[in-house]
């Protein structure tokens, strides 16, 4: 029932951040490349200082509840718009899983298909335990621990 709600304010606030947001560096178009997004140029970060809870009350009263979103979140990624906590600025391996969500988006092909699964992983089996958020950890790993030793 709250997943229409959910897409429908996730396409917003990707709006607002491809409007508003800064392109990548050339180094996070590389970084967005390793991770697998198929189109970086498209991806834009937008800083915060702190990552904004729907409105919609019953949408609000769930993220409340599951306490998907809260004041300590760092970033969040609405497919090819990505909120950034202003002070995760230069916190490049947060930028690179979020990168890594992108990717998912892509992959799954757009808001709902993602949402529908990446929500129901994190509610039953929890967050961070959740297999796609495994993945971009586990990848976000190999790739910031493969330019530490290069």
């Amino acid at each position: 029932m709250l997943l229409p709600l959910a897409c429908e304010w996730a396409a917003a606030q990707e709006q607002r951040i491809l409007a508003t947001g800064e392109a990548l560096s050339d180094t996070m178009l590389g970084d967005a490349r390793l991770v697998g997004v198929a189109d970086p140029e498209r991806v834009r970060l937008l800083y915060v200082p702190e990552i904004p809870i729907p409105d919609d009350p019953a949408l609000s009263a769930a993220v409340e509840k599951t306490q998907f979103l809260s004041p300590l979140t760092r970033g969040l990624t609405l497919r090819y718009g990505i909120f950034i906590r202003s002070d995760c600025k230069s916190d490049r391996t947060m930028v690179i899983h979020e990168l890594g969500h992108t990717a998912q988006y892509e992959r799954l092909g757009g808001f709902e298909p993602f949402l529908r699964r990446y929500l129901f992983e994190c509610l039953t089996i929890g967050y961070p335990e959740a297999p796609m958020e495994q993945e971009v950890i586990e990848l976000t790993a190999l790739i910031c621990g493969s330019q530490q030793q290069a």
